[in-house]
């Protein structure tokens, strides 16, 4: 039975009340590697990082990883020639596209994923969806790398490297994405005690976070995505593109479902959906009140009691949980210059 109030999970209540931080110490570099260690400042509400022993973080990893993200090199044997990771992933709107059509996922906290691509087609950790851009996006030119007349210094300094594989070049990207956390959003900064939401951002969370608005099932905080794929009832019929997971799995249940993303800095991420068909919050927010439509694959998170896909939000409702969404805007990531080009 859908509750009359306003309920918050006893977990979200934990989480709401943390304001102590935590401090991840990476594994040590490998022997033989004259690295510095680079730590990752969280949130204590933040799960660990995933940092495989064979790929620690460090400074000189980093910093070469992210001179790679910008380098339009990468692609200089491959069908985008002229394009870096940058091209598509702009850090003043979250390091995404603001474009129509096919919705570009965000470069943002993606050390805790292990599904990649909309539809999943890489799956692991982040090496290996650098594998995958590195191998089979970019097809980059590794021999290009080792007569350039900067990297093979830097490749050196970052991993001891004599001569550049593409394992170096996966491990440097996989070290930045992980250097890519969003986590000072004002959401962020009033569940350490620093800032109070207004009452209507309140709110719009007491919305979000409880079967109201049904939003916390997929979209859980911290990180504002479960990592996982679901048919969120867009379409009834599903071909092309659209069919989302199915083309990878074959599995009826996955037709028309595609991966959650994050909610962080959302209010940036314009246009939404995999299809890029809504163009604002609002448009979003009325989606999921009034849109989903049945499908056999339909997830079960998106049906609702009575013969109706229907919320029932009211008008204050709806502008309340857009108030609470651009609470997820992290400022301090869309403008650290750390973050920024090198170039």
């Amino acid at each position: 039975m859908r509750p009359s109030a306003l309920t918050i999970p006893a977990a979200t209540l934990v989480l709401l009340c943390t304001v102590a931080c935590r401090r991840d110490v990476p594994e040590e570099p490998s022997p033989g590697t004259h690295t510095t260690p680079y730590s990752l400042d969280l949130p204590a509400n933040f799960p660990a990082p995933i940092i495989p022993a064979s790929n620690p973080l460090t400074q000189e990893g980093i910093a070469l990883g992210r001179r790679l993200y910008y380098d339009t090199l990468l692609s200089q044997n491959g069908p985008f020639q002229g394009f870096a990771c940058a091209s598509c992933h702009h850090q003043p709107v979250s390091f995404t596209t603001p474009t129509s059509g096919t919705n570009v996922l965000a470069h943002v906290n993606l050390a805790w994923s292990t599904n990649f691509l909309w539809n999943g087609k890489v799956c692991g950790t982040l090496e290996d969806v650098m594998r995958f851009e590195v191998e089979e996006f970019f097809q980059v030119d590794i021999a290009g790398l080792n007569t350039h007349p900067d990297y093979p210094l830097l490749f050196q300094q970052a991993f001891g490297a004599d001569h550049i594989t593409t394992d170096h070049v996966v491990k440097a990207l996989a070290q930045w994405f992980r250097r890519m956390v969003s986590s000072n959003s004002r959401l962020d900064r009033h569940l350490r005690g620093e800032i109070i939401l207004t009452p209507e951002e309140m709110n719009g969370a007491m919305t979000f976070l409880s079967e109201v608005g049904d939003c916390f099932h997929c979209h859980p905080l911290p990180l504002m995505t479960d990592n996982g794929f679901h048919n969120i009832g867009l379409a009834g019929s599903f071909t092309g593109f659209d069919v989302g997971r199915y083309a990878i799995t074959g599995a009826p249940m996955d037709m028309g479902a595609f991966k959650t993303p994050t909610l962080r800095n959302i209010a940036l991420t314009a246009p939404y959906m995999h299809d890029g068909r809504f163009q604002t919050l609002e448009e979003v927010v009325e989606f999921y009140n009034s849109g989903v439509q049945h499908s056999a694959s339909l997830d079960p998170l998106m049906t609702k009691p009575g013969p109706s896909l229907t919320l029932g939000l009211t008008p204050q409702e709806k502008a309340n949980l857009v108030s609470f969404l651009n609470t997820l805007t992290d400022e301090t990531f869309l403008t650290d210059p750390a973050l920024g080009s090198p170039f």
